[in-house]
């Protein structure tokens, strides 16, 4: 398994084994309060056409008190409003980034006995920027999924954050 690739242009795919049945995975996408605890709060209308509010509050994504970077300052307490563009519960979750300005990030589910396997796959990202900035939060985002649903707490979000930026640079090149 590869846990970060650059499968075009414009598309990068991250998989992860997840512990939990898919059903529970499901929820942490679907549901605000759960997709709150490792990426974004707010609202789902379940089913395509139906709109997505991404409420980011990444305060709550680490378990210190740790300060937004000065880069990312500006972010804070951001909202998206995006588009569902699939939804096949519980195996395949879809919806636009920056009203499709950034493509579509694209979640698919696969039992793996108790576990999940997840693919990530965001296609149609505007170049090589914009490329490393979701490639970072992407990585970040999914480790944090992963411990909440390991039992882990993720102690700096920013620190993790760090290293996932620097993971999917050297991916990129």
């Amino acid at each position: 398994m590869v846990e970060i690739e650059r499968i075009g242009a414009d598309t990068i795919r991250f998989e992860r084994i997840l512990d939990a049945p898919v059903e529970t995975v499901w929820r942490y996408l679907t549901d605000a309060e759960l997709r709150g605890q490792w990426f974004a709060g707010g609202p789902m209308e379940p089913c395509v056409g139906g709109t997505v509010e991404l409420l980011f509050d990444h305060d709550t994504l680490s378990a210190d008190d740790v300060p937004y970077p000065a880069k990312y300052a500006a972010s804070k307490g951001a909202v998206g409003r995006e588009t569902v563009e699939q939804f096949d519960a519980p195996r395949l979750l879809a919806f636009t980034w920056d009203g499709g300005k950034e493509g579509v990030a694209e979640f698919r589910l696969f039992p793996e006995g108790e576990r999940t396997r997840l693919v990530l796959t965001h296609s149609g990202i505007s170049g090589p920027g914009p490329m490393a900035n979701f490639g970072g939060g992407w990585h970040s985002h999914l480790a944090v999924l992963q411990g909440v649903l390991s039992g882990e707490k993720v102690r700096d979000f920013w620190a993790l954050h760090a290293r996932s930026e620097a993971a999917v640079k050297g991916v990129l090149g």
